[in-house]
């Protein structure tokens, strides 16, 4: 089938001060639309030969059932952690779908059966009865025909798309309507006025709501069960947005900044208050920040926000984002798309289906070119992305997946402005580089993963995944950099650089996940051990930057509001302020052990308990090198070792069903590199957050809204040595507490939205040599987004839509001490589309209202973003 002295805020009395605002009792929930195309003439004709009973091997408890209105519809979900192991045998009878599931039973929170009268127009019951001790059925009666229907592979479990059948397409008199309040089970139909049909898998769904996710738990968790913020900008925004770079998708969470990389390729995030340049992809930790994933082989983006260490080690505690992918589908999919704006020019082309009849082995194929031609003069960008995947099911137990991607990227260097407010009076085209030297970084990305999942019965599965990434990047004759603006408020000065990196990331991770009670309790418990190797060397030499520059090293300076271009590029490399030129080399090999249990003390009582053991070895190498890259004398060598432990608690209350209230108590661990003045190891960082949350489904759980207010103070930062400032010690501390609210799914039909707001108040509590109070760097203390989209309907004017937006951040320092602050802006996008069968055209405006506005790098420098933005597209997809 196809997650100071500063006035603090009182967390616990905030949430609950809003539980009276978001409790709405509903009965129904939104996950995701159906893309619904099939007839049921389409399934009649195809099924006889291919529906036959499957073997039945296990009994799937299915623990909840949901019932979603959708653009052309309904859905209906029985939740389970084990979907595919259901085995529906479907067929009509009159204007009735009847859908048997004879390895499964049916064990709702309230014990009863589920029975919708009218969910929609035109279809007049649905319900789901338990046959016998291990058997369902679902039977969903229509008004004027039996509903087309679709079958879609979701985590959540079970889920059929149904469409009703218009009177004018009928070919059965209509069954009149049961009357409501009758509980009387349906009787079977007589098996000789049955006819059989084919419930076609699909593997794309449409929609703003994601009802669970795996980042926060390393399984299949529904939000509302989960004691932690984690929010999921699904397929359709990215769509929806036409994002063209994918870290652009975080803008619609809350907390969340995307801070610019320098060399145009790889961005890093700012999440409340702390920069992180490590990601996930498919839940597997990345501790170098390769390059920026591609948007066209990207399925959803998952924020799990507050420390991650607890399941995937040394990362630091505002957060991390997970990548996850496109995975093969089982029935045939095709689709092609061309993205032209005034900048971009962008095809891409994304197929699936089955190699084999018998549909075990699946494949997909993503690939993308994209030529970038900046707003910044001289600069533009080529990159081109591969990504073949195959999905063999050994077994109906057993899963290999195997995936490849592949980019190779082009990218002229663009300098960015010096950290000076008069960098603000400069057009934001100004480039201060050279335009006649080399001036470009290539970059060259290869990464394999290989993922095993074997079920050996219904209450244990493991999980193993291992993972490749090699990375060659240099930047050709090398490139001009800003280093700082003269006290004239106009000179630039400058220093050159030339670089060569190359980075190797080795990861192997194994979980074992078991499902069992004790009593009346229920246990989903992972046990995990990963290891992980990273060798990242980057010989590199530099002119420009010692006191008293030699000759040939001078790098010429250049005008911030005139420039004049014709420099010449240095013959002679001095080094870092005369100290030479080297090969830096970095090594880290981690091995961590985690162990989770999730809960179910009562229907409404989850409680989740973790913690993590981390071994991590640590070395860097310095080596000189000649003007050639040739090594010289002897290299180096600085080792550490640190070890941690990374708990986790909390529990979350459900006092009605669309209604989670949680907290949680979690920590992170970060080791500190280098020694301190008298030779030790410095300790490592730890951070700790209190988080206290509520989320809650709204409009019959069409909606998912959570809000969250967090308190994180990390320790042992690395500061200033207060006997010799040439030196460090691990006395610092930085807090950061904030509020934040996230909102997203359907309102009506047709009318999307997703929105974040946020309050952040990140500041450095205790230092020797920074001002206490002073600001983080790249931490705005306020802002959020807003974007909603509406397609029409019915009538002349289906499939005809409108989409706009807000994004906006508060003033964000640049640098510590806090000299300067990047402004606050609003930045205004627009969408106009339509979708026709499996065509869909449509017009992006980026920055509608052509605001002038900046955004920061982890280095201090300044990078105006991009004025208005024009990109129409056309897919196409069968």
């Amino acid at each position: 089938m196809i997650s100071r002295q500063h006035s603090g805020i009182s967390l616990v009395s905030f949430a609950f001060t809003l539980i009276a605002i978001l409790i709405q009792p509903a009965s129904a929930s939104e996950v995701s639309e159906p893309n619904l195309t099939s007839d049921k003439q389409d399934f009649v004709e195809n099924v006889a030969p291919l529906l036959v009973q499957q073997p039945v091997n296990q009994v799937v408890k299915v623990t909840g059932v949901k019932l979603n209105s959708t653009n052309t519809g309904i859905e209906l979900v029985l939740q389970t952690s084990l979907g595919e192991a259901l085995k529906p045998v479907a067929k009509t009878e009159d204007n009735s779908f009847i859908a048997d599931i004879p390895n499964a039973v049916l064990q709702l929170p309230d014990g009863k059966e589920f029975r919708s009268e009218n969910p929609a127009k035109g279809i007049v019951s649905v319900t789901v009865t338990a046959l016998d001790t291990s058997s369902i059925r679902v039977t969903v009666i229509g008004e004027a025909s039996s509903p087309k229907v679709e079958l879609f592979d979701d985590p959540e479990g079970l889920v059929f798309g149904f469409t009703p059948v218009p009177s004018s397409q009928a070919q059965t008199q209509p069954t009149p309507p049961q009357q409501p309040g009758n509980e009387t089970q349906p009787e079977q139909p007589a098996a000789q006025s049955d006819e059989p049909i084919e419930l076609v898998v699909t593997g794309e769904q449409d929609g703003y709501s994601v009802p669970d996710a795996s980042t926060a738990t390393k399984t299949d968790t529904p939000l509302r069960d989960i004691p932690q913020s984690i929010q999921v900008v699904p397929q359709q925004v990215i769509k929806d947005q036409q994002i063209t770079r994918i870290t652009d998708a975080v803008r619609n969470v809350s907390g969340v900044t995307v801070q610019r990389d320098i060399d145009n390729t790889i961005d890093s995030y700012n999440i409340r208050g702390f920069t992180t340049n490590n990601f996930l992809k498919d839940g597997v930790s990345v501790p170098f920040a390769l390059i920026n994933p591609s948007p066209y082989n990207i399925e959803q983006v998952e924020v799990l926000k507050g420390p991650g260490s607890v399941l995937y080690g040394q990362l630091e505690p505002g957060g991390i984002v997970n990548y996850v992918t496109k995975k093969p589908l089982s029935e045939p999919y095709y689709s092609g798309e061309i993205a032209i704006g005034n900048y971009d020019v962008i095809p891409s082309i994304d197929i699936s289906g089955p190699l084999t009849e018998d549909k075990r082995l699946l494949y997909r194929f993503n690939a993308a070119y994209q030529y970038s031609d900046s707003f910044v003069d001289f600069v533009n960008q080529k990159s081109f992305f591969i990504s073949p995947t195959l999905t063999y099911k050994i077994g109906d137990a057993t899963t290999l997946n195997l995936s490849y991607n592949y980019t190779n990227t082009d990218a002229v260097y663009d300098p960015g402005l010096p950290s000076d407010p008069k960098s603000l009076d400069a057009p934001r085209n100004r480039f201060l580089g050279e335009p006649n030297s080399d001036g470009k970084i290539h970059t060259e990305t290869h990464s394999i993963d290989l993922n095993f999942t074997h079920r050996f019965n219904k209450h244990l599965e493991f999980r193993s995944t291992f993972s490749t990434a090699l990375q060659n990047s240099d930047n050709g004759s090398g490139i001009f950099r800003v280093a700082s603006l003269q006290p004239d408020g106009r000179t630039v000065t400058r220093d050159f650089a030339k670089d060569i990196g190359d980075i190797e990331v080795y990861s192997l991770q194994n979980n074992l996940i078991a499902d069992f009670n004790t009593g009346s309790i229920q246990h989903k418990l992972l046990f995990g051990v990963d290891w992980t190797k990273l060798n990242a060397l980057q010989p590199g030499l530099r002119a420009g930057q010692a006191q008293t520059p030699p000759p040939g090293t001078v790098v010429a300076p250049i005008d911030l509001f005139n420039p004049i271009y014709g420099a010449p590029a240095p013959t002679v490399f001095d080094g870092y302020s005369g100290a030479g030129n080297t090969i830096g080399g970095t090594f880290v090999n981690t091995v961590g052990i985690y162990l989770q249990d999730q809960v179910t003390l009562l229907p409404n009582v989850k409680l989740l308990l973790g913690g993590r053991y981390d071994f991590v070895n640590n070395a860097s190498t310095v080596q000189p090198i000649d003007q050639n890259f040739n090594t010289l004398g002897e290299s180096t060598r600085n080792e550490s070792y640190s070890e941690g432990f990374s708990p986790r608690i909390g529990i979350v209350y459900q006092p009605i069903e669309p209604l989670s209230l949680y907290a949680s108590f979690s920590q992170s661990f970060v080791p500190n590199t280098g020694r301190s003045r008298s030779g030790e190891v410095f300790e490592a960082s730890r951070g700790t957050q209190y988080e206290v949350g509520i989320r809650a489904e709204l409009l019959d759980r069409r909606l998912i809204a959570n809000v969250a207010a967090y308190e994180i103070t990390k320790t042992n930062v690395l500061t200033s040595d207060p006997e010799d400032n040439s030196f460090s010690i691990a006395a610092g501390e930085v807090t950061s507490r904030g509020l934040e609210f996230d909102l997203s799914g359907k309102i009506l039909p047709g009318w999307n939205i997703i929105a974040s707001f946020f309050l952040n108040d990140a500041f450095i509590s205790k230092d020797n040599s920074l001002p206490e109070g002073d600001k983080l760097t790249g931490a705005p203390s306020q802002g959020g987004s807003l974007w909603t989209t509406y397609e029409i309907q019915s009538g002349n004017l289906q499939g005809l839509g409108f989409g706009g937006g807000v994004f906006f951040a508060g003033n964000r320092d640049v640098t510590l001490p806090n000299t300067f602050k990047i402004p606050s802006y609003g930045r205004f996008d627009a969408a106009v589309f339509y979708r026709r069968d499996n065509w869909r055209v449509g017009i992006n405006f980026k920055n509608l209202l052509d605001t002038k506005y900046y955004e920061s790098t982890t280095f201090g420098d300044i990078r105006p973003a991009a004025p208005f933005t024009l990109l129409g597209t056309v897919s196409v997809s069968f």
